[in-house]
């Protein structure tokens, strides 16, 4: 059986997010594996003008204190659970090539994402991370989905039989 070593997980404070965190803790518990959580924000706006800095200063202070408070939080997880081999990345840019440079520089095995929260409109237009992290990786990928998304039987599938053979 394939033993992971290397998994890194994509993490946002979502609810597919922490999902995936928590198989990714699931997994480490399971062997002599090193976990690389990843938090990317997305691009930083264009430098501001000399008239609107103070309040992107503001932003941007605002925003790296809750990625370090979001970090912070997984961190108290994965020692909460035991886990001591582990690195905490936190990174600016685009979340899918983010990831996939992180898995490329780290070695990665697996790349556990959360399955997109996005709406079909939003996945046309800008594509999932874990869409584009499943079709350009070159290691595996897990999408880890939430337990409350059950397809529904529209009795639309195909008709099976089944042979029983009488030798």
């Amino acid at each position: 059986m394939l033993q992971y070593k290397r998994i890194l997980v994509g993490v946002d404070g979502s609810q597919s997010a922490k999902i995936a965190f928590q198989r990714a803790i699931t997994l480490a518990k399971e062997g002599e594996i090193e976990l690389f959580i990843a938090h990317i924000s997305e691009e930083p706006m264009p430098t501001p003008t000399p008239l609107d800095i103070d309040a992107s200063m503001i932003q941007y202070v605002g925003q790296q204190n809750t990625n370090e408070h979001l970090l912070q939080r997984y961190e108290e997880e994965l020692q909460t659970a035991g886990i001591t081999q582990y690195r905490l990345l936190n990174n600016a840019g685009s979340p899918k090539n983010e990831l996939l440079s992180f898995a490329s520089m780290h070695n990665v095995d697996l790349i556990i994402c959360g399955a997109t929260g996005m709406s079909t409109v939003e996945r046309l237009f800008i594509g999932s991370v874990s869409e584009y992290v499943m079709r350009h990786a070159t290691c595996d990928v897990l999408i880890a989905r939430t337990p409350e998304r059950k397809t529904e039987a529209t009795g639309a599938s195909i008709k099976s039989t089944t042979y029983t053979s009488n030798m």
